[in-house]
This record gives C-alpha cells, structure tokens and sequence, in this order.
C-alpha cells in the first residue's frame, strides 16, 4: 500500500466512525427532539432525553436501549434554571462528561398581536429564549473546563423570516439565533456552535395553537412537511464533523416551500 493509499484508507474510516459522545437534548418527547434523539442514538451516541413528559420519555428511552442503543430519560423543565444545572451536573456524575447540548425545547404559540394573548406570548419567551440560555449556563463551565463542547440550537425558519401570526414566535426564533451566534463569536475555539433552522417540519406544535385565525393559516402552510428525521440528519452530520471543524448554520426545509 504506497503512503497515498494508507492516508486515503484512513481517512474515511475516520470518516466513517465519528467519536461518540455524550448528548442531551432538550424538548425530546416528541418531534423533533425525539428524532434527534433516535437518530443518534442509532448512530452510537449516548443520548440523555429531557423533557416535561416523564412516561413518553421513558417509553422512548426503554425502546432505544432494548434496541442495544445508549439512552437515559430525565424530566426536565428548562425554565428552571436551577434544576437544568443540577441534571447538567448529574448527567456528567453519570457519564463522565458531556460532549453535546442541543437545545431544541421550544413552543409555537402563533396569533395575531391584535389576540392579546400575552400569557401565551410569555410562555414562548420564557421556554424558547429563557430554556435556551438556561442551557448555555448549565453547560458551559464544563465546556471552559474540559476545552471542548458542542452547543447545537434548534431555531427556526421564523429566526429569518416574519409572517402574520408568527411576530412573537419569530421574535423569540430571532433571539434564540441571536443568542447562539453571540456564543459562536465569545466563545474559545475549542467550543463549538450550530444553529439549525428548519422549516415546516411534521410534529406537534401546531396541535398548541389556540388562536382560531393562526390554527386555519397553519393549515395551508403545512401542506408540505418535512419529516423530523430530516432535521436529526442535519444535527448529526454538524456534530460528526472532526473537532475543527465548526458547521455555523444549517437552514433546512422543504423543497416545496418557497
């Protein structure tokens, strides 16, 4: 085997065994933090599921470890500061570290600023903006210590775009962006950071809306879905990537939406 040979073997069988690492993921009962979850575990990551469902949870975490997969099932509610650095801290008691956070917990309470329907509007700030820098803080003094970490953030086609109904979905979508891209810029190279941005994607935050007029536009809207899955695809493939290499932004959506 001549020198090229050997450097081209080894490098796609570097390509083709990505380290394993240890992930949490918020929001993973259902969706698209439940296909993230599958989809890594699947691919030989141990996978820690949080969320407010304690029984779905479970359910998924039990399947994927019957399946000879790594998972772990904690309840977790990410507006509660104290208790995500406490399950942060637990977490890395249980497997020694964690590699990777990936914030996806997140509510689409669409209306009509007209509705008024402020608690609504609170209750997105408080899960998608505040849940998501809850997260950072948990993370990120393991991170600094260890020199290394990932943080993966699940926003939104809304962070670039605004549509009727969306204003303060978008707006929470734009902070979470904001958010992320400040921490890409502050923080040490060995940290690296991932914005994902979807757009339609089948799962159940539509089912929340209670705003009458918002509920029929969705409908038009999600003629065309893409399949959770397709979003797990993007978060594996950013935190497969070899340590220096930092995949920034990935925006996916599907084809037929324009």
């Amino acid at each position: 085997m001549t020198t090229n040979q050997a450097t081209r073997h080894t490098t796609t069988s570097s390509q083709e065994e990505p380290a394993r690492k240890v992930v949490l993921v918020t929001g993973a009962s259902s969706g698209i933090g439940e296909a993230i979850a599958r989809r890594l575990a699947a691919e030989g990551h141990t996978v820690v599921l949080t969320g407010r469902r304690a029984d779905r949870l479970r359910a998924v975490a039990d399947e994927l470890t019957g399946d000879g997969h790594s998972a772990d099932a904690r309840t977790l509610d990410v507006t509660d500061r104290a208790a995500f650095a406490a399950l942060v801290s637990d977490v890395i008691a249980a497997h020694g570290r964690l590699d990777v956070l990936v914030g996806n917990a997140g509510v689409m309470l669409l209306s009509r600023l007209d509705s008024l329907l402020v608690d609504e509007w609170d209750r997105m700030i408080d899960v998608n903006v505040r849940g998501l820098y809850n997260g950072f803080a948990a993370v990120l003094p393991h991170f600094r210590d260890r020199r290394s970490g990932h943080v993966v953030t699940i926003a939104s086609i809304g962070a670039h775009e605004v549509s009727p109904t969306s204003a303060v979905y978008s707006a929470t979508k734009y902070a979470a962006w904001a958010l992320t891209e400040g921490l890409r810029q502050e923080a040490d190279p060995s940290i690296r950071v991932t914005t994902v941005s979807p757009g339609v994607v089948e799962s159940e935050l539509a089912d929340h809306i209670t705003d009458a007029h918002a509920a029929d536009l969705m409908v038009g809207y999600r003629a065309a879905l893409l399949p959770a899955d397709a979003v797990a695809r993007a978060v594996a493939y950013a935190i497969d990537q070899p340590a220096d290499v930092d995949v920034n932004e990935i925006v996916v959506r599907p084809a037929a939406q324009r």
